[in-house]
């Protein structure tokens, strides 16, 4: 299955990502599927409700087009100044861009641990 992603992140300075790999979940499978946001987004939901698409969603199989990464980033936590945060249990796929030309992130969440995970996260 190939979805015409964007990888815009992934041409940024290295310091803002690592590049990682899904955790492949076991056996998915999709409870529930929203035909009109796969319409919405210019993607096709037979190909997705699927057990391909499972695959993919679930982070078993990393579609074509796809440059897996966690992104980096700073900020305020519990008080406090913290310099190097991180995506630590979240990996963008990448962007789709809609038929209406908006750009919107494909994340995979709870896919596996990221160089930003620290004891608590994925």
């Amino acid at each position: 299955m190939t979805i015409q992603f964007s990888n815009t992140y992934a041409q940024l300075p290295d310091r803002l990502f690592a590049r990682v790999s899904p955790f492949a979940f076991p056996a998915p499978s999709i409870v529930r599927f929203n035909n009109a946001l796969a319409a919405d987004l210019g993607l096709d939901h037979k190909q997705l409700d699927s057990p391909e698409g499972a695959a993919i969603l679930a982070g078993a199989k990393t579609p074509d087009g796809a440059e897996p990464l966690a992104m980096a980033y700073a900020g305020h936590q519990f008080g406090n100044w913290v310099p190097q945060l991180g995506d630590g249990r979240a990996m963008l796929l990448g962007e789709v861009v809609t038929p209406a030309g908006a750009r919107f992130d494909i994340h995979l969440k709870g896919s596996g641990r990221t160089p930003f995970s620290r004891g608590g996260d994925g």
